[in-house]
């Protein structure tokens, strides 16, 4: 039976371009507004193309639901009853495809793990990037890996880059100074409307929302879709809305795909389309007049505390705004009513920050090394951040996927082809018969999907999550999200070879020891739900719930609060399993330690596992050198400030400082935080037999250790280039405080009369100023030039203090010496009188 003809979609009219462009070189960017039929469309022409006559064109979507919604698309303008003839359907949990298959949709994961299985793409023609401006971190690499590809083995693969909102500029220079092919589309006027004020939390989202959706429905005619973060918050608005004359319907990635399908079909009853941002892009909502936008979205963001990726509410660019703005114009003139001001409008990003700049790097750089190819030497738009990279490396090194040098290793080669997550991939690898194969499996689906018991109180014990996955029950239990786990769990025993029904068997806390070896857990003292994990942190469980006083736990879920983790989901763990997964990584030691509780060095005897100290006892006696290179650890640790840090100190400490500034590196760095750093070098070969306590620190020679650095030659220089003190005339002499920003000199100014100028410190190149106090000690005046001073200010100053200041001397030249003193009234030789007697 013949195919029926293809709808004039408005993308037609850049067909022929994009035809040309593409039968004239290999690559070309497609830049289309929304609902212009681009992803629909543009596969089922291309296939018609010459170059495509023997090979398949895969259509890459961001995500599962668009996916679906393309292939059923294509298949019904074909004349097909569903995905699985000329139009293929594969996303991580389902594969509708067969040998008639021209055009195929897959999901952007899915694509990196065929071209780890199959570097060359057999049998593929091209690769169409639909929505490619969203810059997922598995389409960045997709595109990557293709163009490298590309590039040494298939120089004729096509590549196409497919957006509205895209970056043209720079997709058409990373696929070679590709053209870039335009399509104007026919969208209809959208009325943009924001509200006066903006919400001052995201909590309170779904009220607003609920509220606006009323009040649009009122006044605008259409079907309406309501863009919110996440399912949460669908949920919460879904139940604001009870008693609407329309059908409220969810659309997000976790419901199941009849749900999914209802929210996307035609209906002759009014409807409100409550959906996350899946159908921001390529999904077609029917009968939409009316948009509401909440302005957030859910983002995967790297949490430097923890080296995890956690999904965090943002605010979405402008870019977003606009194409969720044009929803409203597909079929017919919408409105779109923004819940924020315009003003907090003007202020938002121009585009979303790309996922590869912000999230956790471990799945990019086992891909990386798995190809074959430096993450640098990839063709990336923007490439991956040294600081995640090289944190993400560390991770794969410590669950064996890579060894000392970086190299891929046979554990990593068969987590890379697992096609998830590397620490759920190192737990599946390493489960050992089908019992526990099939336990991995559970395990890795369960940690993929949302908790299936959720809520702030939800026990931790991930035990009671498989339980429910077997014909468990639990209260607070999610049955759509078991339903999805127990999918998840049965694609994975087919990725390990394993029967559906096979029973799973094993030690949940020894198989997430292998994924989580950084997450293995220890509990702190006698106090319940405190504990220690592998990696130092620490991490706390209620006190309440029933994990809370296991002594070791493997654990699988973590959520920072504040400066300590909280443990969502966990495992209890024995010893044993631990010492039989890592006997490498324990370590017996003896030494000393320093106890902040009783503020002394402890000699103890210690087993430990990463950070977690899993016994101790004390040691009768321990080596001084060990007590004393703890000690000076702890005194560093605290900023030195247990040592006696006398006047005398700081000021040799200073005067060292700037002869290391104007002389050079040959003068060692005695600033606080070098000598913190170097406290081993300097500190502890005079802590020696001095004791066990911070506080024997004070009866140090802070100014003899200091000296200690130098060597003769520069204390010599030392004392010659910046001394402590300088002569003054009359024999006095005034000490120099060097730890002011310019050193210092202070004293009466009759104590510097004769005195033209002040001495040069070391030859010149180290300031000096002088202080000049009034006899009650107070400043009067501040200068680097004594001689000027006497020229100029000080007539000033000599005028203010003879009328405060009467019976002491103020010279109109000050540079004189003062003349020896007049005797006062009396005796002629100036003494005394002794007075009459009556």
């Amino acid at each position: 039976m013949q195919a029926p003809a293809l709808p004039a979609l408005p993308v037609a009219e850049a067909l022929p371009a994009l035809r040309a462009a593409l039968r004239a070189g290999p690559s070309a960017v497609l830049v289309a507004p929304p609902g212009a039929g681009k992803t629909t469309l543009v596969p089922l022409v291309l296939r018609e193309e010459p170059w495509a006559a023997s090979g398949r064109i895969l259509v890459l979507e961001p995500r599962r639901v668009a996916a679906r919604a393309a292939a059923r698309r294509m298949a019904a303008l074909l004349g097909e009853a569903g995905p699985g003839g000329t139009v293929g359907l594969a996303t991580r949990l389902e594969r509708l495809v067969s040998p008639a298959t021209r055009v195929e949709v897959v999901t952007e994961g899915l694509l990196v793990r065929r071209l780890q299985s199959d570097p060359g793409l057999e049998g593929v023609a091209a690769v169409l990037f639909d929505e490619a401006h969203e810059r997922h971190l598995d389409t960045d690499l997709a595109l990557a890996l293709c163009l490298d590809l590309q590039r040494a083995l298939r120089p004729e693969l096509r590549l196409l880059a497919m957006s509205a909102t895209l970056d043209a500029a720079g997709f058409a220079r990373l696929l070679g100074d590709a053209p870039l092919v335009e399509s104007r589309g026919r969208a209809f006027p959208v009325a943009v409307r924001h509200r006066a004020r903006d919400l001052r939390d995201p909590r309170d989202l779904p009220e607003a929302m609920a509220a606006a959706i009323r009040e649009a429905l009122r006044e605008h005619p259409g079907d309406l879709l309501a863009f919110l973060p996440g399912w949460g918050e669908i949920r919460r608005t879904a139940e604001r809305l009870g008693g609407i004359e329309a059908e409220v319907l969810p659309l997000h990635g976790e419901l199941p795909p009849a749900d999914q399908d209802r929210a996307l079909a035609p209906s002759e009853r009014r409807k409100v389309v409550l959906a996350t941002a899946i159908a921001e892009t390529s999904l077609t909502v029917p009968g939409v007049r009316i948009v509401v936008d909440g302005g957030f979205r859910r983002a995967p963001r790297l949490d430097p505390a923890t080296g995890l990726t956690r999904l965090v509410t943002l605010r979405l660019s402008r870019a977003a705004a606009e194409q969720r703005a044009g929803r409203a114009g597909r079929e017919a003139p919408g409105v779109a009513i923004r819940l924020w001001s315009e003003a907090l409008h003007r202020g938002l990003p121009a585009q979303d920050t790309p996922e590869i700049l912000e999230a956790e790097l471990s799945g990019l750089a086992l891909d990386c090394a798995a190809w074959g190819a430096e993450p640098a030497s990839l063709p990336f738009l923007d490439p991956p951040p040294a600081g995640a990279l090289a944190a993400a490396r560390a991770l794969l090194r410590e669950l064996d996927a890579l060894d000392a040098e970086g190299r891929i290793t046979a554990i990593g080669r068969r987590m890379a082809r697992l096609g998830t997550h590397p620490r759920l991939a190192r737990m599946l690898v390493a489960a050992e018969g089908p019992g526990e194969g099939a336990l991995a499996a559970d395990l890795a689906a369960l940690l993929e999907e949302r908790d299936p018991i959720r809520g702030r109180d939800a026990p931790a014990d991930i035990r009671l999550r498989l339980d429910l996955l077997h014909g468990g029950d639990h209260p607070a239990a999610d049955r759509a999200a078991i339903h999805r786990i127990r999918r998840a769990a049965a694609l994975h025993r087919r990725r390990l070879g394993l029967h559906g029904g096979t029973a799973p068997e094993g030690d949940a806390g020894a198989l997430l020891a292998a994924g989580f070896p950084d997450r293995i857990a220890a509990r702190r003292g006698v106090m319940d739900g405190a504990f220690r994990l592998a990696s130092g942190q620490g991490a706390r469980l209620p006190a309440t719930d029933p994990l809370g006083r296991a002594p070791l736990l493997a654990v699988a879920d973590l959520d920072l609060q504040g400066t300590e983790a909280r443990i969502r989901m966990a495992a209890p763990l024995s010893r044993a399993a631990l010492e039989a997964r890592f006997p490498e990584r324990f370590v017996r030691e003896e030494g000393a330690a320093f106890d902040p509780r009783a503020g002394a060095v402890v000699a103890r005897r210690r087993l430990r596992f990463g950070a977690l100290v899993l016994e101790e006892a004390p040691l009768p006696q321990a080596d001084p050198a060990a007590i004393a290179a703890a000690l000076a650890e702890a005194a560093a640790a605290r900023g030195l400030r247990d040592l006696d840090w006398t006047d005398a100190a700081r000021q040799l400490q200073a005067r060292i400082l700037w002869l290391r500034r104007v002389e050079g590196a040959d003068w060692p760095d005695v600033s606080d935080t070098a000598l913190a750093a170097r406290a081993q070098d300097w500190l502890a070969p005079h802590l020696h037999g001095r004791g066990t306590r911070l506080a024997d620190l004070a009866a140090l020679d802070l100014c003899a250790l200091l000296a200690g650095l130098l060597t003769r030659e520069q204390r010599r220089r030392l004392d010659a280039a910046l001394p402590a003190s300088v002569a003054l005339p009359g024999g006095r002499s005034a000490a120099i405080d060097y730890a002011r920003e310019t050193p210092t000199l202070a004293a009466r100014a009759q104590h510097l009369y004769g005195l033209a100028e002040l001495p040069r410190l070391a030859e010149g190149r180290v300031p000096l100023q002088a202080a000049l106090l009034s006899p009650a000690g107070r400043p009067i005046a501040v200068t680097g030039d004594l001689a000027g001073f006497w020229r100029g200010a000080w007539a000033e100053v000599r005028k203010e203090m003879r009328g405060r200041y009467p019976k002491h001397a103020w010279p109109e030249d000050p540079t004189r010496p003062l003349p020896p003193q007049a005797p006062r009234q009396g005796r002629p030789d100036g003494q005394r009188p002794v007075p009459s007697a009556r």
